[in-house]
């Protein structure tokens, strides 16, 4: 086949420019990419192999191979793994196929700090185009394991690559970074130096499971030195604690993880018995992009008995730990498992409930021992944590015991809610809560207003999952959850002679009005009624107590859910001028035309007030010009 020349990708092309024109402080990250995609084409040719005899494949002395020529200015990073075909090769080089790869380009954009650019290489994918940092030409030359032909692939980085086939390529993959001149002033190195390539792998790569090599220098007789190994190749999570720095933990994680960061918490676990696995498990510290994003990639890889078994092993935790990074090493799975078989594996299930305890009372332990790791921990994964408390009733309680929520009580610290039922006045058997998009509006909303002058605490729930979990947790310490925008409020309580009477006369004062409104606008609302939470507005509405709110209606429908649309509850403010003399003039007037449209505009402000939409915006507009008019 003749050579051809492609365009990259759009998202290819604007990344491989950021790449090239790229300030990082830290270039030496290419390599760590470079030999982290070799490890993972070597895992996979040795689980190809395992469960397929017939492969046509060399397994017998999988490595990595670097190797520097000063001269021609080039470094090769080689391996013998499983390889690319010709198609692999344009699916998986000439594109980016992530959905996060928009939202990836702009953060990599607006990164000013060069940590924080750095950290953001590899994240969707993209490790490979790093190396266009370091150099000029990036040639790929790469044959699929049990193919007899490859594939040479070559670019500048200027928007276009050349494919063409090769009769005669080696088993894997070798790519050939055709080197810029050293700028010791851009922090570019010699990366033909045998010492520079020694000091990256020992700090990024030292763990990786194949024996990395570096091709000794060619003596006399032109033949190649002897090949010296780089790292030690010790699994960690088989080596004892106190064997194992930090550095090497974290160096892990960022390997698993693609993130340049360090991980917020590190956890070990050992399990012991009829049934053996180890365990090292990481927090990060940040959320990734593609955190809510159906098919994100979850970061957990299984082996059995030090063999590699599976990448993205999404069934070793719970959907809602989805963030939590790490490696599974168990003793007595087959090594020809598959994902069906694990998804009804009863030691997988032990496996996923052992750790996803362990997550958690690891969760637990950082609120006393390091609050503001808990702090950052919960800011960045708090709203996937809750997804558990609708998902995994067995561990409700402690997913609960673990969660915070801001709080009227104050406007800085969240509140877990056992701080809230010991803060809880006399009498008071009911937590309270309000969600919705934004504390401000929260606090802002005619619902609060009782609560407010009452000083009973309300929790302010932000996040879409809030609107589901309350529901179906129902109660905490037989305390039952109840929003304050939904059902009959009343924080007097019972037993009041006076309040009592008061109420009565009100009731049958206001009757002839609400009863009118309530047929009046029977489109729209289901009642109207006089309130016990208003103390400023005049009105607003509530969802009966157990009607579906607003935003839960949107979320099911947003998921292609249809649901009913719920009438909800108008009330009133007995004691707001308005409302006064909106029933002084129903009951005086025999021309209800005014008192008709007033009615309508006071639904519509209480909707607005919740952040809703007029159901008629024309006549809600028509109606206030004609009474601002009329006010002049």
């Amino acid at each position: 086949m003749p050579t051809e020349t492609f365009e990259f990708q759009v998202e290819a092309r604007q990344l491989l420019q950021l790449m090239i024109h790229s300030v990082y402080s830290n270039k030496d990250v290419f390599l760590r990419e470079l030999v982290s995609n070799a490890s993972d084409a070597l895992d996979k040719l040795r689980l190809a192999a395992l469960r397929d005899d017939t492969l046509d494949a060399d397994v017998t002395d999988l490595h990595i191979e670097l190797e520097t020529d000063a001269e021609a200015r080039t470094l090769t990073v080689r391996d013998n793994g499983i390889g690319m075909s010709y198609d692999e090769v344009t699916r998986l080089i000439g594109t980016i196929a992530n959905s996060g790869t928009a939202a990836f380009l702009k953060e990599l954009r607006e990164a000013q700090d060069g940590d924080k650019a750095e950290g953001l290489i590899g994240q969707f994918g993209v490790g490979f185009y790093s190396a266009f940092m370091v150099a000029d030409e990036v040639t790929l030359v790469t044959r699929r394991a049990g193919e007899t032909q490859g594939t040479r692939w070559t670019s500048r980085g200027e928007g276009t690559y050349t494919l063409e086939t090769v009769d005669e390529a080696p088993q894997g993959t070798a790519v050939t970074l055709r080197l810029k001149p050293a700028d010791t002033e851009n922090q570019l190195h010699d990366y033909t130096s045998a010492w520079k390539v020694k000091e990256i792998v020992k700090r990024y790569s030292d763990f990786i499971t194949w024996p990395v090599r570096l091709v000794g220098q060619a003596g006399d007789d032109g033949e190649p030195g002897e090949a010296e190994t780089l790292n030690s190749m010790k699994a960690l999570w088989a080596r004892p604690r106190d064997e194992v720095s930090d550095d090497e933990y974290h160096e892990l994680y960022k390997h698993l993880s693609h993130d340049w960061r360090e991980p917020l918490e590190t956890i070990r676990f050992q399990a012991e018995g009829t049934f053996e696995y180890q365990a090292l498990l990481f927090v990060p510290s940040h959320a990734p992009h593609d955190l809510f994003t159906q098919g994100q990639r979850r970061g957990m890889q299984l082996y059995v008995k030090r063999v590699f078994i599976m990448d993205d092993c999404e069934e070793l935790l719970p959907p809602y730990l989805r963030f939590v990074k790490g490696v599974v090493d168990a003793a007595d799975l087959s090594l020809n498992v598959s994902r069906e078989i694990l998804q009804q594996d009863r030691h997988i299930r032990m496996i996923q409930r052992r750790l996803a305890k362990k997550v958690l009372s690891t969760v637990k332990d950082l609120m006393t021992s390091a609050p503001d790791r808990y702090a950052t921990l919960w800011r960045e994964f708090g709203a996937v944590l809750k997804e558990g408390l609708i998902t995994d009733s067995e561990n409700r309680d402690a997913i609960l015991a673990v969660s915070s929520f801001a709080s009227t009580h104050d406007a800085d610290t969240p509140v877990t809610l056992k701080q809230y039922v010991e803060r809880m006045k006399d009498g008071q058997d009911t937590v309270w809560f309000m969600t919705g998009e934004s504390r401000q509006a929260m606090e802002a909303s005619p619902h609060m207003e009782a609560f407010r002058a009452k000083g009973v605490e309300v929790l302010l729930l932000t996040d879409p999952v809030d609107e589901v979990w309350t529901d179906a947790v129902g109660e905490y310490e037989g305390r039952r959850l109840r929003s304050v925008t939904k059902g009959d409020v009343d924080l007097d309580g019972e037993g009041d002679e006076q309040a009592d009477a008061e109420k009565d006369r009100r009731s049958e004062e206001y009757a002839g009005l609400l009863g009118w409104m309530t047929e009046h606008l029977g489109e729209d609302v289901k009642e109207v009624r006089l309130s016990s939470r208003l103390t400023v507005s005049p009105a607003c509405v509530v969802s009966d107590a157990d009607d579906l709110t607003p935003a839960l209606e949107n979320m099911y429908r947003a998921m292609g859910q249809e649901v009913p649309r719920a009438k909800r509850i108008l009330e009133l403010n007995p004691e707001h001028q308005l409302v006064k003399a909106l029933n002084r003039a129903w009951t005086e007037r025999e021309d209800r035309t005014e008192v008709t449209e007033t009615a309508e505009l006071l639904h519509t402000l209480a909707v607005l007030a919740e952040g809703g939409r007029p159901q008629d915006p024309a006549r809600f507009v028509k109606l206030m010009a004609d009474r601002l008019e009329r006010t002049l």
